[in-house]
């Protein structure tokens, strides 16, 4: 195959020289043809993905399934940008994205997990949470959110929550987005440096990198003790474009609606635990 003198193939550089590659070209500070073809090439794989994500949610609301994805991660690691991705073009009044604040006087008097079981979905619904129940898991025994004994209570508690909700026909996926202390570290400077993004920053975000092992600490127990019954899909996240691309495939393989393309999906099997980590 002849190359050019960027030493790319003659069908890639059709593809720059349609309107979404000269779009990524243009956009370039310096003109990068390979990072503008990588960028073609993923804009398309997305729209052939959410293509499919279409065709999941039509079989959910046909058949009345109820479905909760769990998006997780360290703070930076990519997930409110996998979601918006995901839900794109999903007809909203079928789908949801939960990222609930933090609790207010009356919802901590309540059973921990309350809050969360009023955001499952009805019937035909999936439901997004950006950050879930394992909040105390992670994030709030690090930054003393909790206690010592409010999260043995949890831990003690959540697989037997999932277990239920198993049993109550809910199709339930747990993903964790796994980055790199350098690759938060830069994330959290591309934050503070953009005037649009700066109210992202919080004072749990200064304290991350500070408490990066703590963090890793009860990552780990978490992977460890709450797999019972749903196990942990992880993604590797350091390069957010690919990191959605798995996430999509990972929902697209285990959601089992009819007819699915699986020439357009890489198939991952729910129960193949990852236990390669980025953090």
């Amino acid at each position: 195959m002849s190359k050019n003198n960027f030493d790319i193939s003659e069908k890639d550089l059709k593809l720059l020289q349609t309107k979404s590659g000269l779009m990524s070209l243009l956009n370039d500070q310096r003109i990068n043809p390979k990072r503008a073809l990588r960028y073609v090439k993923y804009e398309k794989r997305i729209k052939k993905l959410q293509e499919e994500l279409l065709k999941m949610q039509q079989w959910i609301v046909a058949e009345n399934k109820k479905v909760v994805i769990i998006f997780e991660g360290r703070d930076a690691a990519g997930k409110g940008g996998a979601i918006r991705r995901v839900v794109e073009h999903l007809p909203p009044r079928e789908r949801r994205v939960v990222a609930l604040p933090k609790p207010d006087e009356i919802e901590e008097g309540q059973w921990y997990f309350q809050r969360y079981i009023q955001q499952l979905p009805r019937k035909g619904e999936i439901v997004f949470f950006d950050r879930s129940w394992y909040n105390r898991a992670v994030v709030e025994p690090v930054n003393g959110f909790c206690t010592q004994e409010q999260y043995e209570i949890f831990m003690d508690q959540v697989n037997d929550v999932e277990k239920m909700m198993l049993q109550s026909d809910i199709i339930l996926l747990k993903m964790y987005f796994s980055i790199t202390k350098n690759e938060q570290a830069r994330r959290f400077k591309d934050i503070l440096n953009n005037p649009t993004k700066k109210w992202k920053y919080s004072e749990v975000d200064a304290k991350a990198l500070e408490l990066w092992d703590e963090y890793t600490k009860y990552k780990e127990r978490m992977f460890e003790k709450t797999q019972e019954f749903v196990p942990w899909k992880i993604i590797k996240a350091n390069r957010k474009t690919s990191a959605r691309i798995k996430a999509i495939e990972y929902i697209l393989a285990n959601i089992p609606y009819n007819p699915k393309d699986l020439e357009t999906i890489k198939h991952q099997n729910i129960y193949s635990k990852d236990a390669h980590f980025d953090d």
